[in-house]
């Protein structure tokens, strides 16, 4: 742990972005009955029911840095969803000279698996 703190500690140099990547699931609901709008003297009302719309996956990166973040919203959270993001990712750091990417070891988050889906991405370990 201490390896990666010492990794988002390096000092901001836009040639070698230090950028953080993970990803969640998330349900989507929906409201069931329209909220009471809030009056004078009174707060909003919203009913605690609500209709299951399904899930999506949210990918978010960030670069605290340099004060930029990326957010990706997708269906599902597969190989070839990671790495198009891997991707866009690297597009917005087209001038870098290396990007350092920090994010969790989940067994899809390796080189092989963006090769496997992105066959001419170049991929530095």
């Amino acid at each position: 742990m201490e390896n990666v703190l010492d990794v988002c500690k390096r000092p901001y140099d836009p040639d070698y972005p230090v950028v953080c990547m993970d990803e969640s699931p998330r349900q989507l609901i929906g409201e069931l009955k329209k909220p009471i709008p809030a009056g004078a003297g009174r707060l909003e009302k919203f009913d605690y029911e609500y209709e299951h719309k399904g899930v999506c996956n949210v990918f978010m990166a960030s670069n605290s840095l340099a004060g930029k973040r990326m957010v990706k919203i997708t269906e599902h959270r597969k190989i070839p969803d990671w790495a198009l993001f891997m991707e866009d990712i690297a597009e917005n750091y087209q001038n870098a000279k290396r990007i350092t990417l920090v994010m969790d070891n989940l067994n899809t988050h390796k080189p092989d698996k963006i090769k496997e889906a992105l066959p001419d991405i170049v991929c530095l370990t």
